[in-house]
């Protein structure tokens, strides 16, 4: 099972970035669970500057924009 965790304080690109994920999940039947992490202070622990950020299982694979579902894909499967 993948542990997800979307880093973000709520903005419009946070939930995009949240809405594409569970887009994936469904696309790919996989087991997951996702969690958004809006504590500021708790997103400076994983030395985010620039949100949203996309964690998979405790590992940054993107920050800083909105990722496109077949990146996601690609990076859920691996």
């Amino acid at each position: 099972m993948k542990h997800i965790k979307i880093l973000g304080t709520g903005c419009p690109k946070c939930k995009q970035t949240e809405a594409v994920v569970k887009e994936v999940i469904d696309q790919l039947g996989i087991e997951a669970t996702i969690e958004k992490v809006e504590d500021i202070e708790k997103i400076m622990e994983y030395n985010v500057l620039s949100t949203p950020a996309l964690v998979i299982d405790e590992e940054i694979k993107i920050k800083g924009r909105v990722p496109m579902s077949d990146e996601v894909k690609l990076l859920l499967q691996a």
